[in-house]
């Protein structure tokens, strides 16, 4: 009994501690559960909430992801900062259409009041979004690469935008040396405003986009099928893709079926899809086999790793896994991330805040705002965020192997980390190996002849100067040959090419359409030809639809004219105008009477004499003619009158000369002065761009102007003449010129001068690589030792292009005027009369006489020194004084013989042996 009571109080005991225990606990958790409710309650009162919208598209899987991803950037900033007096507070509002996404955020600003929105991560409704943001002063905050195409203050991008993609995407394809890329990209206004940006950034480095091809986002994969096979059938096989993953992915599944996804081909991805590779199935990554891509370069941190993690948990535990191949985590999900987490560090800074001024102050701290997130540095640059470093991947089985980096800073890097001088690479040396389509480890040139397998050469089918291009067409096969000096230098520069080539001829104009031009045929390239050999003339407004290569022919249009000699009796009368023909008969019959009037002064005493002087003086009229058929002959005594005839001969070999080079002129160079008048007709090649040149260029009348084919037809209708439903003028080429002159030479003349052209040449697709090719070629085959034998093998013996146009004709010949010359006759008249003065005057005389005694005395003086020198001192002979006879020989100014003067007995008179006349 003892025991069992004692046992009975200790369990009574037990039971009433257990009790107490028990109400001891309720009690003091209730207790700590109202003192932390109280402390919750007024924590929650301190703090500042600030509303923030979203709007997302929540039934994508894309949606999602993003919608997670910045919930949880709130909690872990907040709990990362549990001290901070601001909270975020997202207000997310589901948008599938665009209509949905425009009501969803006047919503938000309406009903939630919030002062930013997040706006969706496509682009179609920007800008309702923009003005919206501009409208209502609240910052619009977008996490896609996207370019505003009408910029707002109140836009914010927290992503680079597409035009650092685009200089990346530029440097690499310059890198691998492509001459030009094929963009398919889809139909929308990003992809519009993408292709801005790619143009500007492609022709900074000079390369060409030779085909841009939109595809709806609706497309269904006949349409993409089509755009493939065009594709394939173009010289270009480097192709670059900017649509949305799913009509990408789908794009590459129908490429490889299409047969362009093998060996020779390079295809490019932007960002818009490599974002997206780590979510694609294994189907859709066997058909992206080979293909480089570039995406925003994330470096890899333990922050990254744990967020991740934590992701694919919350993803489980929330149930947000889709079946959809767009779950896994992307880059958007960190740009979402890190934009959530930079407005919650610019709303702190602006504490304390008011709700009227809320939206501009938070836009400008998010401006400013520069933290280290989990895509890298955040900071913002001119809204945008600051341009990233690129990724440059290489597809391969089933992951991607990063083959190198691009920097706005360094260009293209293999190594970010590298040390050493930063300067802009653009080689593509820098990156690792790449593995192209068809498991091919050799780099695409970028461009091939077409799937087709021969090189498609349209040759013109002429009616006329078959010598240049000549079609052929075989009866039994229907093949297109074709012969002609065009076709060879073809040919010639096959051969010299650094690569082979299989062609094929198209003829043109096969039902042989009078209708028919170069520029139609030209028009057929790229769909119906690849290329067009033919006398093509390189011409500026043809280059806006066609390349053209160098030209391998002379260029220029020239005037051809009909040869009329302007021969007539009178034809020696022409070098000379009749003011000249007047002077000279002047001329000569004054130069008569002055030569008359010097030689009546010579006289002479023998009856010898006498006679001669007076048939001199007949004959002394026609002196300035017969002196010069008869030069021998002494027509003049009077020392003047010499020196008038010197002077005389001289301007008559001038004007002997002139008149010779004049005549010769005339006699061998057509005058005939060609002039357009409304009577003319004016002849041009069929089908050539003479037409319009003439029309366009010259101004004349398209109602005079008539078109032929051939050389034959040119010659008919020149000999016809404009009355007769002819022509009287040829514009047309030089090469069809000179074969045409070259047959009827005599009759023809080059007039006028040359217009410029370009050429015959080469017609390729604008933007075709082959240019270049063919070019070098060209001058290859041109300065070649060849040259010589094509063209004489097609032209004829003894043609060659380098021959100058010894036939052109130069109308600036014309007779000679008396202006000409009148500075001759000027000269010739003046000594003329200085002669008459000096001869026929008492003044002229006396300055003459003393003149010559000056000089007969200067002379005398001179020559009496040196005989003084000569006699021996010892002489008795006497000196004669001045009282003496003295016997002076002296040259009178009026005669040529030697005359003995006496000193006279009486006052010093002189008396003139010869003459007899008394001088003082």
């Amino acid at each position: 009994m003892p025991k069992s009571t004692e046992s009975s109080r200790l369990l009574v005991k037990s039971h009433f501690l257990i009790r107490f225990f028990f109400f001891f606990v309720i009690n003091y958790s209730a207790v700590a559960s109202i003192d932390v409710e109280r402390e919750t309650s007024k924590e929650s009162k301190s703090l500042k909430v600030v509303p923030i919208g979203v709007v997302l598209d929540q039934n994508s899987p894309l949606g999602l992801t993003v919608d997670l991803c910045m919930k949880m950037a709130v909690s872990d900033f907040y709990e990362a900062h549990p001290n901070f007096t601001t909270r975020l507070q997202l207000h997310t509002k589901n948008a599938e259409t665009v209509l949905d996404a425009n009501f969803a955020a006047v919503d938000l600003l309406k009903h939630e009041q919030v002062h930013g929105i997040i706006r969706p991560q496509t682009s179609t409704e920007e800008t309702f979004f923009a003005e919206l943001g501009q409208k209502s002063h609240v910052p619009i905050i977008s996490f896609n690469a996207r370019t505003s195409s009408l910029p707002s203050t109140y836009s914010v991008r927290t992503t680079p935008d597409d035009s650092v993609q685009a200089r990346a995407l530029a440097a690499i394809c310059r890198a691998f040396e492509l001459p030009e890329i094929a963009v398919l990209y889809e139909e929308t206004n990003s992809g519009n405003q993408f292709i801005s940006h790619l143009n500007k950034a492609f022709q900074e480095v000079d390369i060409g986009l030779a085909y841009m091809v939109p595809i709806q986002t609706s497309a269904e994969d006949t349409d993409i099928s089509k755009e493939l096979y065009k594709l394939s059938r173009k010289q270009t096989r480097v192709f670059l893709v900017h649509t949305n993953p799913s009509l990408g992915f789908r794009l590459f599944t129908l490429a490889k079926s299409a047969g362009v996804m093998s060996e020779e081909y390079a295809w490019i991805v932007t960002n818009s899809l490599s974002i997206f590779l780590n979510s694609i199935d294994s189907a859709v990554r066997d058909s992206m086999e080979g293909v480089v891509g570039v995406r925003p370069y994330v470096l890899n941190s333990k922050a990254l790793e744990s967020f991740k993690e934590r992701l694919r948990r919350n993803m489980t535990m929330s149930n947000t896994t889709t079946t959809s191949p767009i779950t896994e985590l992307n880059v958007y999900g960190l740009w979402a991330y890190d934009t959530v987490t930079a407005l919650a560090i610019a709303l702190e800074k602006i504490v304390p805040f008011n709700s009227t001024s809320l939206g501009p102050r938070l836009l400008n701290e998010l401006l400013t705002t520069k933290f280290r997130g989990l895509t890298g540095d955040f900071e913002l640059f001119n809204g945008k965020m600051k341009p990233l470093a690129f990724e440059i991947f290489n597809v391969i089985g089933t992951g991607e192997k990063t083959v190198g980096f691009w920097t706005p800073e360094r260009g293209i890097t293999r190594d970010l980390s590298s040390a050493g001088e930063k300067t802009y690479a653009t080689s593509a040396k820098e990156l690792k190996t790449i593995t192209w389509p068809g498991d091919s480890v050799t780099r695409p040139k970028g461009w091939a002849i077409p799937t087709t397998g021969n090189l498609r050469v349209g040759v013109p089918w002429k009616h006329g100067f078959t010598e240049f291009a000549n079609v052929i067409i075989d009866k039994k096969t229907r093949r297109t040959n074709a012969t002609g000096f065009s076709i060879d230098i073809f040919l010639a520069a096959l051969e010299v090419l650094p690569f082979p080539t299989k062609y094929q001829f198209f003829h043109y104009n096969d039902t042989r359409n009078t209708n028919w031009s170069y520029d139609d045929m030209l028009r057929g390239i790229p769909e119906d030809y690849d290329m067009v050999v033919g006398d093509v003339t390189v011409w500026a407004p043809r280059a806006a639809h066609v390349d053209f290569s160098l030209p391998y022919s002379e260029s220029g249009v020239i005037l051809v004219v009909k040869n009329k000699k302007p021969f007539d009796m009178w034809i020696f009368m022409k070098p000379l105008r009749w003011d000249l023909w007047l002077a000279i008969v002047v001329a000569c019959v004054l130069m008569g009477v002055v030569l008359h009037i010097l030689e009546n002064r010579v006289t002479s005493n023998d009856a010898d004499s006498i006679i001669e002087n007076i048939e001199r003086r007949r004959a002394i009229y026609w002196s300035p003619v017969t002196v010069l058929a008869f030069p021998e002959r002494n027509m003049v005594s009077n020392n003047w009158s010499f020196f008038v005839l010197v002077l005389w001969l001289f301007m008559a070999f001038i004007l002997m000369q002139s008149y010779t080079a004049n005549l010769s002129a005339i006699l061998t160079v057509d005058q005939l002065k060609f002039a357009f008048s409304d009577s003319y007709y004016v002849g041009c090649q069929e089908g050539s761009f003479m037409k319009e040149f003439l029309i366009n260029q010259l101004h004349i009348s398209p109602s005079r102007l008539r078109s032929y084919n051939s050389s034959e037809e040119y010659h008919k209708a020149m000999s016809k003449g404009s009355k007769n439903g002819g022509i009287d003028a040829i514009f047309d080429e030089i090469p069809y010129m000179k074969l045409f002159l070259n047959k009827y030479d005599p009759q023809y003349k080059m007039a006028g001068p040359t217009y410029r052209t370009g050429g015959f040449g080469f017609a390729f697709p604008v933007g075709s690589p082959l240019v270049a090719h063919f070019s070098k070629a060209i001058l290859d085959v041109t300065q070649g030792p060849n040259m010589t034998a094509i063209e004489q093998k097609n032209f004829g013996p003894g043609y060659s292009s380098q021959d100058p146009l010894s036939s052109r004709i130069s109308q600036q010949t014309s007779s000679l005027t008396f202006y000409e010359f009148a500075g001759l006759f000027l000269i010739i008249g003046s000594v003329t009369l200085f002669s008459l003065i000096c001869s026929e005057t008492a003044i002229g005389r006396k300055l003459t006489d003393k003149t010559t005694n000056f000089i007969h005395i200067l002379f005398h003086f001179k020559s009496s020194r040196v005989m003084s020198m000569e006699v021996d001192g010892d002489t008795n002979e006497p000196v004669a004084n001045d009282d003496d006879v003295s016997d002076v020989s002296v040259r009178d100014g009026t005669d040529t013989s030697t005359r003995v003067f006496e000193a006279g007995p009486e006052n010093g008179e002189i008396i003139d042996n010869v003459t007899g006349n008394n001088q003082q």
